[in-house]
């Protein structure tokens, strides 16, 4: 019928995130626990972030968003689709998402003082940003 997993209740919710971590990991990181897009390396199961080898301290949001970029690379992401991802839990209808941009900053400037490009292009109009090579 299509799974390809199950919990026998009760379980515990690390039991739950970590099989839910794994199926991520089949089907988007085709089962590797070392992410990586040009320089930077997000090892997905330490939740830490590496630009030429050298650890990159990010906020639980920054790295969030980060593995977000790199595992939808190459695509127009809108800032409605950063928030419903990232904080839909988090947020009311109708509130102000301009709060984004800070994130987004703050994540570049922690990579770039790695000596890292800057790969998160802004595309006027069209969505907020995408990951693409330079």
């Amino acid at each position: 019928m299509g799974a390809d997993d199950y919990l026998v209740k009760p379980f515990h919710l690390s039991e739950l995130a970590a099989r839910i971590n794994a199926i991520i990991r089949r089907k988007i990181h085709s089962g590797n626990n070392i992410v990586s897009f040009n320089e930077i390396s997000v090892d997905t199961i330490a939740k830490q972030v590496a630009v030429k080898n050298e650890p990159v301290e990010l906020t639980r949001k920054e790295y969030e968003l980060l593995l977000y970029f790199i595992s939808n690379q190459r695509r127009v992401i809108s800032k409605n689709a950063l928030v419903a991802h990232l904080w839909s839990h988090e947020m009311g209808i109708g509130e102000n998402v301009d709060f984004i941009y800070t994130h987004i900053k703050n994540l570049r400037k922690n990579y770039r003082k790695k000596g890292c490009g800057d790969y998160i292009k802004s595309l006027y109009g069209m969505g907020y940003d995408k990951l693409t090579d330079q």
